[in-house]
């Protein structure tokens, strides 16, 4: 691999405000613009960037693919888990009001909020393991002529 001394170093500026950026986007995404998908494709650019700058390998010590297999799955089962509980509870499939609770007033978040706080979530694990996975499967593949 040949060294850009220059490009490794701005990598590494750049890569914990892209991170911060897509966890801001992420938690913030009930509130205003933004939410799961734009997160994890923010927070997946970032491992993108990392490994195409300093290579497949350096990437998959930091974010192994068993990891980002293990995350793709627990993205969904955070979904579906939420919609689940809310048949459980008496409602339909996503129905957030059966959520509503009144323990803590005013810390933890409950009903619609906390519904759209949990796939949101999962949504946005989901995305971000599936597209590092993309990128891991391609730039990982033999070059056949």
């Amino acid at each position: 691999m040949i060294a850009f001394p220059i490009i490794r170093v701005v990598t590494k500026l750049l890569i914990p405000y892209i991170l911060l950026f897509g966890f801001y986007v992420q938690f913030h995404g009930d509130f205003g613009p933004g939410g799961g998908f734009q997160a994890g494709v923010i927070l997946a650019a970032a491992l993108i960037l990392y490994g195409l700058v300093f290579g497949l390998q350096a990437v998959q010590r930091v974010v192994p693919a068993w990891a980002v297999e293990k995350m793709m799955a627990l993205g969904v089962l955070i979904y579906a888990g939420t919609g689940i509980t809310t048949i459980l509870l008496g409602g339909k499939f996503l129905d957030y009001e059966v959520l509503d609770h009144h323990l803590l007033p005013g810390i933890l978040p409950h009903g619609q909020h906390l519904g759209i706080f949990v796939v949101e979530l999962g949504v946005g694990i989901t995305v971000t393991a599936v597209m590092t996975m993309i990128f891991y499967t391609f730039a990982g593949r033999k070059h056949v002529l």
